[in-house]
């Protein structure tokens, strides 16, 4: 019986995809991914290039879960935000 709630998040520029989905105790990071479907959904994802995390912080995909989290898999950036501000800057002089 499943008694662990997760939800599993991965945001676009233009839209987010939200998965609840129900697993047992002791499951991973992987574990909830997989279960979400996004894989299949957004093929561009590969968890080797990809950080993932909880609640915010990144995490390992091994990282053990706690019922209620909230795994979001992170996009790459586009830009460095530093490497912006530093264009910024130098473009006001």
């Amino acid at each position: 019986m499943a008694s662990l709630r997760v939800e599993v998040v991965y945001a676009l520029p233009r839209r987010a995809a939200a998965v609840a989905v129900a697993l047992e105790p002791g499951a991973s990071v992987r574990d909830a991914i997989e279960a979400s479907g996004l894989l299949a959904r957004f093929p561009e994802i590969d968890l080797a290039r990809h950080e993932v995390g909880i609640h915010g912080e990144v995490s390992s995909l091994d990282a053990a879960l706690a019922d209620g989290d909230r795994v979001e898999i992170y996009r790459p950036l586009a830009a460095d935000p530093k490497e912006l501000r530093r264009r910024r800057a130098l473009g006001r002089r």
